[in-house]
């Protein structure tokens, strides 16, 4: 094999939405590639529904359509969602965002995260500077010598002169880094599931606090809905002892029947809620995006769509640097990096810490609080464009990528 098989500009670890993402932004530089997962090619298949979804933001849209995955996850069944409605369970609090009061067509779609990483993938595949070194794994890094080395489970050795953790919340990179991690478990357990209701969706994402967690409704292109419904652990117990029949009467409970009843459900899934934060995003010639830097609660669906804004600053932070004639891994540079998008995720997941805990308390007085501060946000026009603009992504110091795409 030759030098120029096994020596890039970047190495990327991690071909999951952020990783793969990162890597199409970066290639768009002319920069050379290498992207590692130890998962297969990823297939999206017409007949295959995976339960796994993404609320991707307007931000997002605008970064997969710059670096042209945009027009082919467009054409695997995604859903538009152009409303949002959110209730509490415990008092007369309730909040409509609609994407026609903005002037927008809509606020964001709801996709497979296969779908993603598909199209991202078949993108990078026909790209003639990235090599996918799918199957195998990262099994040592030395970034002590004048370029970083990274041994593969394979026996291959590569070097690079900067390596992108996007390998998850376990992040090998991150590790290897000595990054330490701010993790804590949230007392609730998210089941996930797909289910058919009796009313259409009408591509509202819908979302009820309850006294026991949050539950949300996401429309699916095909007229069923993605459920997330985050449970403390005696209700989750309870709710995984249901049979299909039972579990979907408690669902259309929950969501007080505003999607008629639930007539099917397909298999469920369950996952334990936590909250990280890695303390620093970069090392020795090292970066981190998505949940291999930070994981928040999934109450405002924002994991992707951090992620992707990740890989977007952290492709224009080596851009601007190209264009200065700077190392693309020297700290100075990667700090510019950090500094952009450590602050904003802590933020985010300070809020979401916020609303975990307020809904989460059922005193009169934190109940009545909710619903005041719901339907003062639902009648005041500015402060629902404030937060109709946070949730698009479209508020903030956005890098270049994310901002208003035109054709």
């Amino acid at each position: 094999m030759s030098d120029c098989d096994r020596r890039f500009d970047v190495i990327i670890a991690g071909a999951g939405m952020a990783g793969s993402c990162c890597a199409a932004a970066l290639a768009r530089l002319g920069l050379t590639i290498a992207l590692i997962d130890p998962g297969p090619v990823p297939n999206w298949h017409p007949d295959d529904y995976q339960l796994r979804v993404s609320a991707l933001n307007l931000a997002s849209e605008n970064i997969l359509k710059s670096v042209d995955a945009w027009p082919l996850i467009s054409t695997l069944r995604v859903s538009p969602f152009r409303q949002i409605e959110v209730w509490d369970a415990e008092s007369t609090g309730q909040l409509t965002f609609n994407a026609a009061d903005t002037g927008l067509s809509h606020l964001g779609h709801i996709v497979e995260n296969i779908a993603v990483t598909s199209a991202l993938i078949k993108r990078l595949s026909a790209t003639k500077n990235v090599r996918l070194l799918l199957n195998d794994r990262i099994e040592h890094v030395d970034s002590g010598t004048e370029d970083l080395s990274v041994r593969l489970a394979s026996g291959e050795t590569i070097v690079a002169t900067l390596l992108v953790g996007a390998d998850g919340t376990a992040s090998t990179v991150r590790q290897a880094a000595g990054i330490e991690l701010d993790e804590r478990q949230y007392e609730h357990q998210a089941i996930i599931a797909h289910v058919v209701t009796e009313k259409l969706h009408r591509e509202t994402a819908r979302q009820r606090f309850l006294p026991t967690g949050p539950l949300a409704t996401l429309p699916l292109s095909d007229g069923r809905s993605s459920i997330v419904w985050s449970a403390t652990p005696e209700l989750h117990d309870t709710l995984a002892t249901l049979n299909d029949e039972a579990f979907a009467e408690s669902l259309t409970d929950a969501l007080e029947g505003r999607l008629g009843h639930v007539t099917s459900v397909s298999p469920r899934r369950s996952f334990p809620l936590v909250r990280s934060h890695a303390q620093h995003y970069i090392g020795s010639r090292i970066a981190l995006v998505g949940d291999a830097a930070h994981t928040p609660h999934p109450l405002a669906g924002l994991g992707a769509n951090l992620g992707f804004v990740d890989a977007a600053a952290l492709a224009e932070t080596i851009e601007d640097a190209i264009v200065k004639g700077r190392d693309i891994s020297d700290r100075a540079v990667l700090r510019r990096y950090e500094r952009w998008r450590k602050g904003d995720n802590e933020l985010v997941l300070t809020i979401m810490d916020v609303f975990y805990h307020a809904f989460g308390r059922q005193n009169p007085g934190m109940i009545n609080l909710r619903a005041l501060g719901l339907n003062v946000t639902d009648r005041v026009g500015l402060l629902k464009h404030f937060f109709v603009n946070r949730a698009t992504g479209l508020a903030g110091d956005l890098p270049r990528l994310a901002r208003s795409f035109s054709t």
